[in-house]
């Protein structure tokens, strides 16, 4: 189980799994064809069984996840260990743990100790940068580490499958980290859960915490999220709130950078996005100032000129006219891209060099203020730099955007910005936040150094509405025709789910899909895309992100 072999099909040779073996075919023995050759070494039996639940859960190709979990370049089928076959019954209740520390803490040491002693840990880490460092402070400690990361040459991610596969070592990667081909796991560790690049964008969108949550369990093994603010699917199944392991609260609230709010509201007309706060911390930051503004999403903020009350605008619909607030009709758009804010920074401050950072820009010039999209926070030679200054130009596009996940996607993006000042002593650095809404539940929570705050909102919120991790999600998008057939399907009087599944849409070519739980949606889903993939393309995106 688990081979990488050759086959012929229609003609063509093509890559396939073992996935199952002593089968009895259904057409008889006499039809099938022999193997042309074995190509590969291939994932372990435990990993090959949970692929097939990784399909079946987020509603995708199971191909796709047999590749994750494979080497990508060749593997001699001797190379592997010994296989690590799953208990056919396991023990549904392993140990979760939360671990919450502060980011300007070096975790580095924590994760080391929460390592196993003997046989293999796997340790996700979605940022590269800090992947390779945990690796190389393990590798100092005297462990013997495989680095496993989608960053990495084909070479040496095959090295790192090598490596894992030979067991007896810890695994440190990003989420293909989780289906490493380790026989002898003993601890699975999951670094910032909320990071979004922990979940995989194509189909099935598979999240390395829930994978190595469900590998663990199946293993008997600890689970453990170590995380500045964990997500609130980590602190559900650990057990709640009370189950999170924190530090005491002066020593988190030490961990965290200081803080400044900018009362946007109580700015001067014309203003606009340089306060004259961010004018004084910019002037007086002594290194390098980072500045963050995102312009994502299909809707704009208004502010009324009177009572600075603000609206958002879904540019599908109309535009408000009369605020609700107090009546006034002169409402002003905010929307400043980042090539203007960096020319109105370059005249701000003339003796500083200002470059504007976003996911095309190859290399980071050397700078005194960067201005970008979040892109810059995931830059490691922005890290390396050790900035003095975060600064958030316009947080209220991230605190009012209409995702359900809006405010902890703002608290982690935060939290980014935070972990970039850790390689300076806490009074040597700043983060600053410009909003017109200072008593938000994130705006509060970074100021308090105390991110129970949005974890307790978060939770009251989404079990009052049915959200993740209390109820299940699901995206349908593609062909009009396609996602209608997929929604009849599901709304079918016939489907066992009849009553239990809520179906929004379709409205051009997509619907969301609202379950009471993910086995129900995945069932759901299992006979229902069939029918509309036989009209059309249809694509289901599990637990979106960005809905």
């Amino acid at each position: 189980m688990g081979a990488i072999v050759r086959v012929p099909l229609h003609g063509r040779r093509v890559r396939g799994w073992v996935i199952e073996d002593d089968v009895e075919p259904v057409s008889g023995a006499s039809g099938l064809l022999d193997l042309l050759a074995v190509v590969s070494a291939g994932p372990p039996p435990d990993v090959v069984a949970l692929t097939d639940w990784v399909a079946w859960r987020w509603s995708g190709p199971r191909v796709a996840v047999l590749r994750s979990a494979s080497a990508p370049n060749h593997v001699p089928p001797t190379a592997t260990g010994a296989p690590g076959v799953s208990d056919p019954a396991p023990d549904r209740s392993v140990p979760i743990r939360v671990v919450r520390q502060p980011p300007l803490l070096d975790r580095r040491a924590q994760v080391e100790a929460l390592c196993a002693e003997t046989g293999s840990t796997i340790v996700c880490v979605a940022d590269a940068g800090r992947s390779r460092a945990l690796a190389a402070y393990l590798t100092r400690e005297g462990r013997s580490v495989a680095l496993l990361h989608s960053f990495e040459s084909d070479a040496a991610r095959t090295e790192g499958w090598r490596r894992a596969a030979a067991g007896d070592c810890i695994v440190v990667g990003g989420r293909i980290a989780a289906l490493a081909p380790v026989p002898d796991l003993r601890t699975a560790i999951v670094v910032d859960d909320a990071d979004e690049a922990l979940q995989e964008e194509r189909s099935p969108t598979w999240h390395a915490r829930d994978v190595l949550l469900e590998r663990a369990t199946r293993g008997g093994v600890p689970f453990v999220v170590c995380s500045a603010v964990p997500t609130v699917e980590a602190i559900v199944a650990a057990g709640g709130p009370g189950a999170v392991d924190a530090p005491p609260p002066d020593v988190e609230a030490g961990g965290w950078p200081r803080v400044r709010v900018v009362d946007r509201r109580e700015e001067p007309p014309g203003s606009g996005l340089l306060s004259e706060a961010l004018a004084t911390a910019l002037h007086n930051a002594g290194g390098l100032a980072v500045c963050v503004l995102n312009r994502r999403g299909r809707f704009r903020l208004l502010a009324c000129a009177s009572c600075q009350h603000l609206l958002r605008w879904d540019k599908v619909g109309e535009r408000p006219l009369v605020c609700p607030e107090c009546g006034a009709t002169k409402l002003r758009v905010l929307r400043s891209g980042v090539t203007r804010v960096r020319e109105e920074l370059e005249a701000l401050v003339p003796t500083a060099r200002v470059v504007d950072v976003d996911t095309a820009t190859a290399e980071v010039p050397e700078a005194d203020i960067l201005i970008g999209t979040e892109a810059v926070l995931h830059r490691a030679a922005v890290r390396r730099r050790r900035p003095a200054l975060v600064a958030y130009l316009d947080l209220d596009q991230e605190l009012l955007a209409p995702r359900y996940r809006a405010a902890a996607q703002a608290h982690w993006l935060l939290t980014r910005g935070a972990q970039l000042l850790s390689a300076r002593p806490r009074r040597e650095t700043l983060l600053l936040l410009q909003t017109r809404i200072p008593d938000h539940v994130v705006v509060q929570s970074l100021v308090r150094g105390d991110p129970a705050l949005v974890a307790d909102a978060e939770i009251e919120y989404r079990r009052t509405l049915g959200y993740p991790p209390f109820g299940a999600l699901a995206e349908l998008a593609g062909a009009d025709d396609a996602v209608a057939a997929t929604v009849d399907a599901l709304r079918a009087p016939d489907q066992l789910t009849s009553g239990e599944v809520q179906v929004f849409g379709p409205t051009d070519g997509r619907a969301l899909v609202n379950a009471p739980d993910w086995e129900v949606l995945a069932d759901a889903l299992t006979r229902s895309l069939p029918v509309g993939r036989a009209v059309g393309r249809v694509r289901a995106v599990v637990d979106p992100p960005r809905v």
